[in-house]
């Protein structure tokens, strides 16, 4: 693989303190140059998140094979970035030892962001297991409110969602405001496909979840996730016999997301 090209960034309007709301102009400018990355390939798009945010510049990762293969390029283009995963208490531990041996291998250490209350505290509050109940509240208590946590003092998050992953995601902008965490976001895969991103990962070895290979599509928490084909909307095993399928990261529905 060659080097990545690298993008100047545009002069930026100024970004907004922490839980204001973004100027026009600056909302105009990460449009730009979104769609001017859309003909750019991944490693540019992360370089150039890494030039443009850095150090404010951080990363989520579930350990999707999207997150595996940002994780992949830090090292040589956005070492600085600051990478966690939001450890909800109900990870695979697949999904754990995946996170060592990304580290193994590229010397990337993810942080894992745990909510306030541990899983029988939090299970005992609400009497029993509230993803069975009430798995949004779920999510929010035990994602959205870490993630809030964690965007205090950063300029910037990358995710590794894709546009063909499912129709809630299918509009995601490689770059945009995200008004529910207040943080640019860089999505480096918007545009790339299942197939692009497999590809890379098997053709340069990069660790991936062994679930994957058992019929998994989209891996999240247990309680929550099942094996499906995958074909088509490839979150079909999450949240099954529900309508849910997302935990409210990147969902617009409630005026936040992208």
């Amino acid at each position: 693989m060659s080097a990545a090209h690298k993008l100047t960034p545009a002069p930026s309007p100024p970004l907004p303190t922490q839980g204001d709301d973004p100027s026009p102009e600056l909302l105009a400018h990460l449009a730009a140059e979104s769609q001017r990355l859309e003909s750019a390939t991944p490693d540019e798009i992360v370089a150039w998140a890494h030039e443009t945010f850095a150090p404010g510049l951080a990363m989520g990762t579930a350990f999707g094979p999207e997150g595996c293969l940002i994780l992949s390029l830090l090292p040589r283009l956005a070492p600085t970035t600051y990478v966690f995963n939001l450890d909800t208490g109900y990870q695979f531990q697949q999904t754990l030892d995946l996170r060592d041996r990304i580290a193994e291998k590229y010397g990337v250490e993810v942080e894992l962001l745990q909510p306030e209350l541990t899983v029988p505290e939090y299970e005992a509050k609400h009497g029993g297991p509230l993803y069975q109940s009430n798995p949004d509240q779920c999510c929010h208590d035990r994602k959205i409110k870490v993630l809030e946590r964690a965007a205090v003092g950063r300029t910037a998050w990358m995710s590794g969602i894709r546009r063909d992953q499912s129709p809630v995601r299918a509009k995601q902008p490689l770059v945009a405001w995200d008004r529910k965490f207040g943080l640019v976001k860089v999505s480096p895969l918007a545009n790339a496909t299942k197939q692009s991103v497999w590809t890379r990962l098997l053709n340069e070895g990069v660790p991936y979840n062994p679930l994957h290979d058992e019929g998994y599509p989209s891996v999240g928490c247990w309680p929550c996730t099942q094996k499906a084909d995958g074909e088509g909307d490839e979150r079909a095993g999450r949240w099954a016999g529900k309508q849910k399928t997302e935990c409210g990261l990147h969902t617009v529905a409630d005026g936040g997301g992208i």
